[in-house]
């Protein structure tokens, strides 16, 4: 069994992916309420920008059904948007509520404009609890440069890492992006001790059974993301405590 490694957040957050998607219909806000209920100290969805402006919630981007041809979100005016999805402003002031962060994978050809969107309808105040991630690292480090007060994550997978997790580390580190996040298949202790060492914060996704939630926790993840937040925090309490 994997020791107890040390977290820079103590305990680590507990995001809901999509909200409590095992649950509930995914990125919805009866999802995203459930996750919360059932005991999640994070949120985590996906966001886009309409075609006025409006950053949305959604995972694929695109709206439609069987007998009509699929449009994508980025050409589709707010309004003509079905009724379940929500606003990334809905979901902030949820968030907010409950004093919670959220998890944002940002989508489309635009990352730039969403990110505005995104932060723009956030307080100062609130914006460090506000993680925005994106697989290409150029855009990333491009991100920060235009927001300072954001917190920003390489998502990414260890095949990908051409230079290596050490000078990914530094690279990150000297850039002042605040995490990465990977599957839970790629991390292992030696790499959240290494990328801890450089300061930036660990993140797992796809941690859907006690066999992946309870070593990715004692490995040291900061924050792990789960379809089943059941699951996922009846195994943090077992590790941490009922307090989390």
């Amino acid at each position: 069994m994997q020791q107890q490694l040390p977290s820079l957040i103590d305990p680590p957050i507990l995001f809901a992916h999509r909200g409590a998607r095992a649950h509930a219909p995914e990125n919805t806000m009866d999802a995203f309420e459930l996750a919360l209920r059932l005991g999640a100290t994070g949120l985590e969805s996906d966001v886009w920008c309409t075609a006025d402006g409006v950053a949305v919630l959604d995972h694929d981007g695109r709206i439609g059904h069987r007998f009509a041809r699929s449009r994508s979100i980025a050409r589709v005016r707010r309004n003509d948007l079905p009724s379940h999805i929500p606003d990334w402003v809905d979901l902030f002031e949820l968030a907010r509520r409950h004093s919670v962060p959220v998890s944002l994978d940002i989508k489309g050809d635009d990352p730039d404009t969403i990110a505005d969107a995104v932060l723009d309808a956030v307080e100062p105040a609130w914006r460090p609890h506000v993680w925005l991630c994106h697989p290409d690292i150029d855009v990333t480090l491009r991100l920060r440069k235009r927001h300072r007060d954001a917190r920003l994550v390489d998502s990414t997978r260890l095949h990908r890492i051409a230079e290596g997790p050490e000078r990914r580390a530094a690279r990150l580190a000297n850039a002042g992006v605040d995490a990465i996040n990977m599957r839970i298949d790629d991390w292992n202790g030696g790499l959240t001790t290494l990328f801890h060492r450089f300061g930036v914060h660990t993140l797992g996704w796809d941690l859907q059974h006690e066999h992946q939630l309870r070593p990715g926790l004692r490995m040291g993840l900061d924050g792990i993301f789960s379809d089943h937040v059941d699951r996922m925090v009846d195994v943090a309490r077992d590790e941490f405590g009922p307090g989390v």
